[in-house]
């Protein structure tokens, strides 16, 4: 059997400096290195995207003058080279987050100045979007000064595929829409996270009973218990991802778990660092590992590779990606690589293996 020991990644950006767009890279496992970063689409702001679980399309936000929405893309099969297919564009700024249920049947954005979520249907055919079926408006405020109007930043499927779990930071919620089986969303459970915590980005463990939320104000991750009967969470665990002696300003970012469900890792941007925790299969709740430097100025994002045994950060601030090693038995992390260039880079995705 031949072993896979190369790796194709994208990263999003945004597009202020001297960013074209979307860049594609590839991770060697063998000599545990990226290489070959090149542009792999032009296009305005794709601060985040997805990759289709078949990888034939890729996803993205996108900026197009005064108006803001999703992009679709046909992925290469050979050069993994990025041909575009069409977009939706709604008036006023892009969403910052966009994901597919697993059947690619449908996709989600959620707009962070915007406070919306919104859901469209994705065409079978050739992979391209509808307009949109579901365009939701949220209320609220929190009591941290940057939480004067609604924030919508996360919207990801539940590992059953009933509901959309949406994360709104503006009022400190984590709000439950059943999705309907033409994709439109209707409300069935809403949970408040600690006032002014900011929650930000969401993401399930493999059992499919427990979640966890990274905060950006608090700088914390919050350990949930999810159930599918009827879409609600749980609060579990309150746990701090920064040193106590760090007084500085921090943000929280990324929130990832590695494929086997033992370990959370989740970026601080200003304390410059991953924290990595174990979890205990049983209960749910973590217990702390390690902090890493990121080699870098603030860490937007992060993911494990296919293989489960490499990392690889953006630092949007300092423009570079970091690769480091994953030790799956102890979950810490080893740096192998900081000079990997590409500018303002945010949201990193792998093919799926």
């Amino acid at each position: 059997m031949t072993v896979n020991t190369k790796f194709i990644g994208y990263i999003g950006t945004y597009t202020k400096g001297s960013s074209k767009g979307i860049y594609t890279f590839t991770l060697d496992t063998q000599k545990m290195k990226i290489s070959d970063v090149i542009v792999a689409a032009c296009l305005d702001n794709p601060t985040y995207l997805n990759v289709s679980e078949d990888n034939r399309y890729l996803y993205s936000v996108v900026k197009e003058g005064e108006f803001g929405g999703v992009a679709a893309f046909s992925i290469n099969d050979q050069s993994k080279e990025l041909t575009p297919l069409n977009s939706q564009l709604l008036a006023g700024s892009p969403p910052c987050h966009v994901s597919m249920d697993r059947n690619n049947h449908f996709l989600f954005s959620t707009n962070y100045h915007k406070g919306t979520v919104e859901s469209y249907s994705i065409n079978q055919e050739n992979g391209t979007i509808n307009p949109p079926l579901s365009i939701i408006q949220h209320e609220g405020t929190g009591p941290d000064p940057r939480q004067e109007k609604p924030h919508t930043h996360f919207a990801g499927i539940t590992p059953d595929g009933k509901y959309l779990a949406v994360v709104e930071l503006g009022s400190d919620q984590l709000i439950t829409y059943k999705i309907s089986d033409d994709g439109k969303l209707s409300e069935v459970r809403r949970l408040a996270t600690h006032p002014g915590s900011g929650p930000r980005h969401l993401a399930f463990h493999p059992n499919k009973k427990f979640a966890y939320i990274m905060t950006e104000f608090s700088s914390e991750v919050i350990a949930l218990h999810y159930s599918a009967e009827d879409g609600s969470f749980t609060e579990l665990q309150y746990v701090t991802t920064l040193p106590d002696s760090f007084k500085e300003n921090n943000q929280g970012s990324a929130i990832h778990l590695s494929t086997d469900g033992r370990f959370v890792y989740a970026g601080n941007r200003g304390h410059n660092s991953i924290a990595v925790f174990q979890v205990n299969g049983e209960t749910g709740e973590l217990q702390f590992v390690e902090r890493v430097s990121t080699e870098g100025d603030w860490p937007r994002d992060f993911e494990i590779d296919p293989s489960g045994k490499f990392l690889v950060a953006s630092n949007q601030e300092s423009s570079n990606l970091v690769l480091y090693s994953r030790d799956t038995e102890t979950g810490k992390l080893t740096l192998l690589q900081s000079d990997v260039l590409v500018p303002d880079p945010v949201c990193v995705k792998f093919l799926h293996s």
